[in-house]
Formats: structure tokens, sequence, C-alpha cells
């Protein structure tokens, strides 16, 4: 069973409406339950698609009218400072395309496997590729995520197609990528992230893919951070991880999982499991193979197609699994207010607005929920108190929406009905 939120009045219909029918064995719920050390109320932070701010042509020495990438640093620096203020931030995920550009035309397994590199400049010259990843991209990307490593916050971040190593397109509407050694120089097991972290419990091929836990509101929280549609070697690697960790309450963060639609579907000019089913899986064969069989998996979060959505399902158990989108990746009216000229299509350059997810738990009493909200740094307001909301974002993202149901589309509220069911209640 499944539904799409497209306003907040199908959100708190939708939710109420499911009944809860299956139970998990009570000696496996005790294994997460720690002491409670803040009351039941937490908060995570989602940071959506960064790679606009960290472009390095939206930059004023490439002629844009402001450091787009000093919007990300500003974003870094409003979540340590939530933290400081408020105490009660468990963690930070990030669900890919942290930095822009590519560095190879191929990469060395899609080499060794034959693969066609294509020669013919009207494809080719789709996707740019250039060493700036590596000289502004990617270190401006470490600096940033250094200041949640200092302020000694938990976070875990999954590469999105711009994170790789090789991008290039097959035809006009089928592209690939391959190569993760880019994102293992920021990101992998022993970076200075993530080396002797006691959360960070487990990483395939050296990070590419990690897991981490971490513990809020009486409960261990188990995360996946998640490469971008995982090969069946990754979903095993993932299921050894759960074995390892039954029970705990677990969430994954990938890049492409949701389309705007609420449906689980690949952006189709790179459906990467279509054009390489053998290496790839789709966001359906994900959920079928390992989310929905996995009774301990409550939440999907996901970014890559522009805009906002969210489905609920059931799983095999008979629990709710929650799965939202949320990609701002095109917004640029902070460009505009600088004064830069919009594009082609009338469009504004996106460069992100700062804007970030905001996901607080509240377990301190019989009725558990989350309240989502969505912040931007760079205007300092959530976007229920920005009055142009709507005429800045919503023809781009989810045009078919009216204004209220776009506003309610970034500001909502989950009841997590069945989760005491699922993992018990915390000590208090």
């Amino acid at each position: 069973m499944s539904r799409k939120l497209r306003n907040a009045t199908n959100l708190y219909a939708l939710v109420f409406a499911f009944t809860f029918t299956a139970c998990i064995n009570t000696t496996e719920k005790k294994k997460h339950i720690v002491q409670n050390d803040n009351q039941g109320i937490f908060s995570i932070i989602v940071i959506p698609d960064t790679q606009n701010t960290i472009d390095y042509r939206r930059q004023k020495s490439m002629g844009f009218a402001i450091d787009s990438s000093d919007l990300f640093t500003e974003q870094m620096k409003s979540i340590v400072n939530k933290s400081r203020n408020n105490g009660n931030l468990a963690f930070v995920t990030s669900v890919g395309d942290v930095w822009q550009h590519q560095t190879q035309k191929i990469d060395e397994k899609h080499l060794a496997r034959a693969f066609p590199k294509l020669d013919d400049p009207k494809f080719n010259n789709i996707i740019e590729i250039t060493d700036k990843a590596k000289t502004f991209e990617i270190p401006k990307a470490i600096s940033g995520y250094q200041l949640l490593s200092n302020a000694k916050i938990p976070f875990g971040v999954a590469p999105g197609n711009h994170d790789y190593d090789a991008a290039w397109f097959e035809n006009t509407t089928r592209a690939h990528i391959g190569g993760l050694t880019n994102f293992l120089s920021a990101f992998s097991k022993n970076s200075q992230f993530y080396k002797n972290k006691p959360w960070y419990v487990d990483s395939y091929q050296g990070g590419t893919s990690s897991a981490q836990i971490f513990t809020a509101a009486g409960y261990q929280f188990l995360h996946f951070s998640l490469e971008m549609l995982p090969s069946n070697d990754v979903i095993s690697w993932m299921q050894t991880v759960v074995n390892k960790h039954k029970g705990l309450p677990t969430i994954i963060s990938t890049h492409d999982y949701l389309n705007v639609e609420g449906e689980r579907k690949s952006s189709p000019s790179l459906d990467l499991a279509l054009a390489e089913p053998d290496f790839h899986n789709s966001p359906e064969q994900l959920w079928q193979k390992f989310i929905r069989k996995n009774a301990q998996i409550f939440m999907v979060l996901c970014g890559h197609q522009l805009g906002q959505a969210m489905r609920i399902d059931k799983n095999e158990a008979g629990y709710l699994v929650y799965q939202i989108l949320a990609d701002f990746q095109g917004r640029g009216q902070a460009g505009i207010d600088a004064g830069q000229p919009l594009k082609i299509d009338k469009q504004p350059p996106g460069i992100g607005d700062g804007w970030y997810r905001e996901m607080v738990f509240d377990l301190s009493n019989k009725s558990p929920r989350i309240n989502v909200f969505t912040y931007s740094s760079h205007y300092k307001s959530y976007s229920r108190n920005v009055k142009d909301y709507a005429f800045w974002y919503k023809e781009l993202e989810n045009p078919q929406m009216s204004d209220a149901e776009f506003y309610a589309a970034d500001e909502f509220i989950i009841p997590l009905k069945d989760f005491y069911q699922r993992f018990g209640n915390p000590v208090r």
C-alpha cells in the first residue's frame, strides 16, 4: 500500500488511516534501548544536494554575483550553532551530490569491462570534466564537513552521481557514472571524519556506502549512507549490518529514490538500473529486495530529483516506512538578490539558497511524532516565515501545487503511531 504526499491534509489523513498489526520480539526491542538523556526530543538535519552551491563556476572569480560556496560554509556553521544552542542535534545526513564536477571521462572498472567510451562531441560536451573538482570543490566540501566534525556531530554522507569520478552520455537521454575515488578522498572510513569514531560502525569498499549508529531519546538508531542505486553486493552488505544490529530503528539516506510524484523511479536520463541492470538496482528493486523485508527500517531519505515528495508504505511485517524526498539545489533567489541575471530559460542559476531540512523527533509522550521543518541559513528563516517562498520556488519544483500546498510540503508532522510497538519504550 502506498500514498503520495501532496499537502498536509493528505498527510494527516494518510498517517492516521493506517492500522498496525505486526510486532517484534521483546528481547530484540530491549537491545537498542539506552538510558534516556535528552527527554525524548532530538533532531536530525538532512542536507540536500549542495552541488550547485560548491560549483567552482558560481563564484565571484568566475563572474558570478556572489561566492555561492559561502552559502555552503554558512549552512554548516548554522548547523553547528543549532547543535550548540539546542543541544539535541543527534545526527546530520547528506543525501549526496556534495560537489558538482567529475574528473574523468570513464572510470577504470568500466574500461576493464570494455564499456564503450563515446567520442562523439555532441555527447561528450554535455558533461564538463575538470580538475576544478579536486582543486576547489572537494576541498570546499571537506572544509564544511570539518566544521561538523570539530563540533563532534556524528554525520553520514551518501555519494550522488556528481560525486563519482566519471560521467558520460551513451546517447542524449542515457548517462553513465563510475568510480568513487574522489568521494573516498574525502569520506573514506579512514578519513579524518570517521577513523576511530565509535559511531561509525561499518563500511562497504572503504566507505562508498557506510553505516553509523547514533543515540537519542533513549534509543540507538542505525543509519545507512547508501550509494546511488546499489548493486546486489551492496544490498548483501547492508543485510549483514542489519543482522548485526537487530531491532535498531533504522534510517537509510541515499541519493536517487523518489521522484516528485512520490514514485520510486529514477530520473529517466540517469536510470542506472536500466542502463546496467547487472550492477545497479532501481529504487523499486531496492524496496522489494531489502527495505520491505527488514522490519526495523522505518525511514528512507533522498534527494537528486528537484522538489519535495513523500510516500508511506507498509513493509512485510505490516509496519510503516516513511520515504521522503527533498532537493533544493535549483533555488537561486540569493543570486538574484545580488544581481545575478537569469539563465536563458528565465530561471535563476541554482545555488540552494542555504535551505536544509530539520526533522525534530518527539518521543516524549504516548503519541510520538516527527515535526519536519525547512530552514535557510542564508535567509535565517523557516519556510513558513518567508512570504515570497512559493513565489520564488514553486514554479520550478512543484508547479502543480497551490501556494498552501507548497508551504505544507516543506513543513508538516509525521505521527509515528507504530514506533513504540516496533521498538519498545525508552528508558525514562
